[in-house]
């Protein structure tokens, strides 16, 4: 065995970090400690900006004292509650109040704890349903290249980021992919949605033509694509997936961890985006990152489909050990109320033509060759270094770190998603430090 005798408590050795590259980070640590409003505070004092909401999931800010006094009381209350065969009163409050803010018909909600369990419990569900309704060849699912959606082995197959798939192997089978939506020539600094690419769409028809309809159980997408850089929907591309998919009964599913809770400036991207999924997914936002949380939201028409067979049967053999855990809905009912009570899903659609204009001024600056934006989201593309890819944006995100500024760096796209009480100061100086660096960088 290992002789450990001699190692620190807080060996940085010990802890395998996600997403990051290990060796390079503990040669040169970044350390948060705490957190407040708009803020990290780092290990040497210095405040941070947060320009990306934590990961993505900070919608009110950090620290929300309604919040945490809510998990405090829960705890006090009841710590845990087996979701198995019983129930507790706030799992079935925050399913009625999500379905009660949820576009169209979505009126059942099924819990989970991450964006990768609800995205491999929606495929699973699309599953269950063509069985249940006489149609088990439909077992095929359709992503997208360069969509994101969680590291569960569904999920990863139908992503469609490269090196998430290529260490894994074949993962889940049966699977294919739309092409992206990205279109540097066509669409290059398109201020919200750009005008060409809802042709991209009908590749969907082709693909329906090589498998056939009956083998194809689902098509998903995430509404604007964020991990790989802020693809936002060219106009009317949703749509034609939307009314492709109905034509051959295919199902669709919205992956809404990212663009779910307001920031797009509506509820969810269905809604800002005018189009209805048949399942939705949504995650991050919906506790505000306090609490692990996530969901699955369906149609009546989904639902009332395996609600079939004897009444003590159950009916769909999925769920989790912490699903709708006591914590997490309190959690989420109080982020409901911050949400609700300060208006923050309308202040971004108020604030989204500000930043719009503001995060476009840096068109100009050295080296960058697009900009993308939809509500309180942004992503700046720089151009490659010869040989390099991603080089550029890990110096911009190492230099704007260092000068108080955090973002989230996928290759050369720098993309911003500030928690929605953010103020229009706070804009100018997220503007004004990307310029800033981005004119230093060679």
């Amino acid at each position: 065995m290992p002789d450990t005798t001699h190692r620190a408590i807080n060996d940085l050795q010990s802890y395998w970090m996600p997403f990051t590259a290990n060796r390079q980070f503990k040669a040169a640590p970044r350390m948060f400690v705490s957190a407040k409003g708009m803020y990290y505070t780092t290990e040497e004092g210095r405040e941070v900006l947060d320009g990306v909401s934590g990961m993505w999931c900070v919608n009110a800010g950090h620290g929300r004292e309604q919040i945490t006094d809510a998990i405090r009381q829960q705890a006090d209350q009841m710590d845990y509650a087996t979701a198995f065969q019983m129930g507790h009163p706030l799992a079935f409050e925050l399913a009625s109040r999500l379905t009660n803010m949820l576009p169209g018909n979505l009126d059942h909600v099924f819990f989970a704890n991450s964006g990768s369990e609800a995205v491999d419990t929606a495929l699973k569900i699309a599953l269950a349903y063509h069985r249940a309704r006489g149609e088990g060849t439909r077992t095929r699912f359709i992503g997208r290249e360069r969509g994101y959606h969680g590291v569960g082995f569904g999920g990863t197959a139908v992503g469609g980021i490269v090196n998430n798939r290529k260490q894994f192997g074949n993962m889940l089978g049966g699977v294919d992919h739309l092409p992206h939506t990205h279109n540097l020539e066509k669409n290059a600094f398109s201020k919200g949605q750009p005008e060409w690419g809802a042709a991209l769409a009908d590749e969907l028809e082709r693909l329906v033509a090589l498998h056939d309809a009956s083998t194809i159980a689902a098509v998903i997408v995430e509404p604007m694509a964020g991990s790989t850089g802020v693809l936002v929907p060219p106009v009317g591309y949703l749509d034609r997936l939307r009314k492709i998919c109905t034509r051959h009964g295919i199902l669709l599913i919205f992956d809404e961890v990212i663009t779910g809770f307001g920031r797009t400036g509506a509820s969810f991207g269905a809604e800002r985006f005018g189009v209805q999924p048949d399942l939705m997914t949504m995650a991050k936002g919906l506790t505000n990152g306090a609490v692990p949380m996530s969901a699955v939201a369906t149609t009546d028409t989904i639902y009332d489909a395996l609600m079939d067979g004897p009444t003590g049967m159950i009916e769909l053999f999925h769920g989790y050990t912490y699903s709708a855990h006591p914590l997490a809905c309190a959690a989420a009912l109080a982020t409901l109320d911050v949400y609700e009570t300060e208006r923050l899903f309308d202040r971004c659609a108020e604030l989204a033509p500000y930043w719009e204009e503001a995060v476009h001024t840096l068109s100009e600056a050295k080296n960058v060759i697009d900009i993308r934006n939809i509500g309180l989201v942004a992503g700046i593309e720089l151009a490659s270094r010869d040989g390099a890819t991603g080089a550029r944006g890990y110096d911009c995100f190492l230099r704007c770190y260092e000068k108080g500024l955090l973002f989230r760096q996928t290759g050369d796209i720098l993309a911003l998603a500030p928690p929605l009480i953010i103020e229009k100061s706070e804009i100018d100086h997220i503007v004004d430090v990307l310029g800033t660096v981005i004119n230093e960088l060679d």
